[in-house]
Formats: structure tokens, sequence, C-alpha cells
């Protein structure tokens, strides 16, 4: 029985699980601890040297047994080969979901619509390696004779999100000398700043858009042309921009030769893209030795997650873990806490991976979702600039957040006692949350009764730890190949599509409805875009200077 074909709260180990919330939602992980001296090992789960610790959660090994059994009444072995075998389960939109086929570094053949994809996956890969071995070595050369310096990615959400996350975490594995920028807000200001200190005859555009037709990447990338052109004329075009594109018209048309566009496909999302042609500014950026090895990582997580058993599947536990606080102690907030100064994008990167694959209110069936709530709201900073900042809510405020810490054992910048520090302000942060401290432990400290209360920390938070040896392209891909299995597992418990955001769509429409209003094509019927002109006319200087 799965949760499409009975409701999910039906089940009998979503009851069961009630009843085991009932059981455990009192007890302290201390105590757990103390009766279990072998916790550690028994909570911890390795994929070489990828190393989970979930220790430090509110589960025994019944809770456990009951979160997976809740996995297998609701299908989740059959929907991950589904995925892995090229069926159509993003069921709105009847497409396959083979991210995980762009970083196949098997001899399988993967099918969809009875064709087997590997060979035009690896035809693009050749592309992007011919293509960026070009760029890094100076064969590639803009109009004028000069070698490229800096790229600059023109793209929106996940045709950003992946690309300047990925260089920024693997920023100590770049080409000295070559500098990479992503461009995505519609507001000016994004790429006015980008090109302000930037050489038109040394800079080189990716303009990232499946359909060559997303209003912020094409006005991006006509502003980016305008730029370009003024400086170098209309012929250096060809030069100076290439193309992610399905769309081969437009792409001629904007004056990119063909031969210059990079090809991916329906069955890859957005926010899964990362490890397609879209990831062209990595492979330029790292070199395509290093970027064979972050598809490699992810590669390494994907069979793992399709063979292991779900008691050792690290990002079956952490879906279900994940499921188990959202559901039960009905935790609506996820912090994700990189102590890792690479990884700062990270959470951006996971808000758009996981609150729009999970960020439904309707199951496959189409029926509205009215007894359990979906995905959480997700946040994080770096560690240790977020102990600073919005820490004292997750201590000792008065909403219940569980929080993953990801940090590597060796740092690549080395700097005397610096990341000794960070590993034990990692360490240190996850015991706190667990132990907290009592009224009874701070008077012991000599602190006044009036004021104890306020130095009261009621623990019992729970936290997932991840450890690397370092992050090199490899482990990253294992990380961001382990979250994404972590998302589609959390889909597959709730029963929704985790691979369509129609909510995004919406308020893009309404965009282009008042946007004639505003450029003064149309009346104006809202009184807010009135007040706006107002205010726009009432001076004809808009120059401002500090």
């Amino acid at each position: 029985m799965t949760a499409s074909k009975k409701n999910l709260t039906s089940l009998p180990a979503w009851q069961a699980l009630e009843n085991e919330y009932n059981r455990i939602k009192d007890v302290r992980m201390q105590d757990m601890f103390a009766q279990n001296p072998h916790r550690f090992e028994d909570f911890s789960l390795s994929l070489e040297d990828f190393f989970l610790d979930y220790s430090k959660n509110r589960i025994d090994a019944n809770t456990v047994s009951l979160l997976l059994k809740l996995a297998e009444e609701c299908g989740l072995k059959e929907a991950i080969e589904a995925m892995f075998s090229g069926e159509k389960i993003n069921s709105t939109e009847h497409r396959a979901v083979l991210h995980t086929a762009l970083r196949n570094m098997s001899d399988r053949p993967i099918y969809v619509d009875g064709e087997d994809v590997m060979p035009k996956v690896k035809a693009v890969l050749r592309q992007m390696e011919k293509f960026s071995e070009a760029v890094r070595s100076g064969e590639w050369k803009g109009s004028t004779g000069k070698e490229i310096t800096d790229i600059v990615n023109i793209g929106i959400g996940g045709s950003d999100l992946g690309p300047s996350m990925v260089t920024e975490a693997l920023k100590k594995y770049q080409k000295k000398g070559l500098h990479c920028h992503f461009v995505s807000n519609i507001d000016g200001t994004d790429l006015a700043e980008t090109l302000a200190d930037l050489n038109p005859a040394t800079t080189l555009f990716i303009i990232s858009s499946k359909t060559f037709t997303t209003q912020e990447t094409i006005t991006n990338a006509l502003s980016a042309r305008k730029w370009l052109i003024n400086e170098l004329g209309v012929a250096a075009v060809s030069k100076h921009f290439v193309a992610i594109s399905t769309n081969r018209k437009e792409v001629e048309a904007f004056g990119i030769n063909p031969d210059n566009m990079f090809e991916f496909w329906d069955w890859v999302g957005g926010r899964y893209s990362l490890w397609s042609a879209i990831g062209l500014s990595i492979c330029i950026a790292i070199g395509f030795a290093d970027f064979t090895r972050l598809l490699a990582g992810a590669f390494a997580m994907d069979e793992h997650f399709r063979t292991a058993p779900f008691a050792a599947n690290i990002p079956v536990i952490m879906g279900m873990l994940g499921i188990w606080y959202c559901n039960f102690f009905h935790a609506e907030v996820q912090a994700v806490l990189p102590y890792d100064q690479y990884l700062r994008r990270l959470p951006a990167y996971l808000q758009q991976a996981d609150m729009e694959s999970n960020g439904k209110g309707v199951t496959k069936d189409g029926e509205r979702i009215v007894s359990y709530q979906t995905g959480p709201v997700l946040f994080g900073e770096p560690g240790t600039n977020g102990q600073h900042s919005f820490y004292q809510l997750l201590h000792q405020g008065t909403h219940f957040i569980p929080c993953d810490f990801i940090v590597p054992a060796n740092s690549l910048n080395e700097m005397g006692e610096h990341h000794s520090i960070l590993l034990a302000n990692v360490i240190a942060q996850a015991e706190a949350l667990m132990c907290g401290k009592t009224k009874e432990e701070v008077l012991a400290e000599g602190v006044e009764e009036e004021l104890a209360e306020h130095k009261v920390f009621l623990g019992n938070r729970p936290s997932n730890t991840i450890v690397v040896e370092h992050f090199s392209p490899y482990y990253l891909g294992m990380l961001l190949a382990m979250y994404e299995h972590k998302i589609f597992v959390q889909g597959v418990i709730w029963n929704i599509n985790s691979f369509d955001q129609m909510g995004v769509e919406l308020g893009k429409k309404l965009a282009k409805d008042i946007l004639p209003e505003l450029k003064g094509d149309k009346p104006v019927s809202h009184a807010l875009v009135g007040k706006i002109l107002e205010m726009r006319n009432k001076h004809d200087d808009t120059s401002y200077t500090a």
C-alpha cells in the first residue's frame, strides 16, 4: 500500500509514529547517550570520507525502525528505481527526472522514451571540455585577440544558484587570473555593478536559459550585448557570448554562433542543472578534470542512494529525520549551518532545491493537503558568523528548529589555530543544543536568582553533523547529491511532485500585465503604480551620487 493509494496519515506506520512521538517527545537525548554507550556508533553512517553523525536526534532504534517502515509503506524503494530508470515521475509536466544521468559514470544506459540518453550527455561533456580548455589555455580569444579574463554567467534560479554556489565553494581550485561573475537579478544594479570594472575585450558572457525567453535573463543579456557592442561593435558578439539553451533560432538571432550553443534537455530540472551544460562556468573556472570529479562524487552518492539498505542509506535517513520533525514535532523551519566560508552560498542554493521542490500543497493525485504539512522553511549562514546572529533563537527561542552542521575535518587554508577553533565551535554548538543548561546548573555557577532563568538553555534540540575529509570537488558533489536525494525522499513520503514549480508562475504573469502601465502603454489600474509614477516623474534628474 502506498501513500498515493491511501491517505498518508492512515498508513499503519504513520499511526505508529504518532504513538512513538508521545512516547519519546519528553525523553532527553542526554539520557539516551547515558543508557547506550554505543549510541554514537549506532547512529552514524559513512560513505568513504563522508560521515554523518545523527546521534543527536530525538530518536532511538524503535523510532528509526518505524520511520523506515513508513518509507516502505510509501513505496520509496520503487520510487527511487522509477527515477533512476527514466520513468516520467514529473507527473504534472510528463517528464522524466534524470539529473542522475548527467553524472552517470558507469556504462549503464539510461532510457527516456526508448532512447539511451547517455550518448548525448557524453557529447555535451566533450563539448564542454573542449570549450573550457580553450578558454583556460588562452586559445579562445576575444574579438580583439586578447585572452579571456572574466566570465559572466547570466541566468536565474537554477541557472544561477547552482553555478554561483559551486564556483564559490571550489574557489581554491579555480584558475588564477580567471574570474567568474554571476548576474541574475532583473534589478539593473546587479548587471551594472558587475560590468563596472570589466573590460569588454576580455569578457565572455554565458547566457543560461533553456528557452532563451526567460524575462530576467534575456533582459540582462540584451543589456550586456549593448554594453559590448558600444565598445567593440556588433561583430564582436560571436566571440564574447555563448549560450546554454535548446532554442537554436533565438540563440542565432541574438548573434551567438550555434556551434557555441550547449544543449540540455527537458528531463533536467532547473534546480538540478548544475551537473549539465549549465555548469559550464564551473567547468571553465576549475577545469574539466575537477568538474568530472564533482560529477563523480555525486555519482558515488547516487549509487549509494540507489543500492544501500534504508537503515544504512544516508539520504534516506536524512529525509526520514526531516519527516519526523516536520510532521510529528511540527517543526516548520530547518537550519543548514556550513562551517566553511567557501560554502557560504550553500543555504541559498538549498533554499531553492528544497523549498521550490517540496513547497507544495497538492498531492500527485490532485488532492489538497490538509492533514499534514510539507516542506520546511530553510535558512542558514556559515559558522561562526551565524553564532553571532541567529543562534540566540536556536538555543533559547520558542521555535523548534532542527539543524544540520556541515564541516570539513581539514581546511584548505591552514592558518595557525583557525581551523581547530572552528571545529571546536561546531562540536560545541551541537552539544549545547542537545544538553542545554538547567537552572540548577546556572545557580551553581553563582548567578543571582533573578537572573538565573535568563541563562537557562532548555536543550534537547536536535542536530545532524556532516563531516568530510575536506571539501574537494568530489566531496562537494557527494554533499549536493545527498541533499537532492533527501528532498526526493520527503517528496515521496508527502506524495507530492518535487519536480515542478508552478507556484512561481502567477506573480510573473501579473508582472507582465502591470509592466505596460509603468511604461505608459496602458491606462493605470493599480493605485500603487500611480504613486510610483508620481515619484518617478517628480524629478527629471534621476542620476544620484554618493
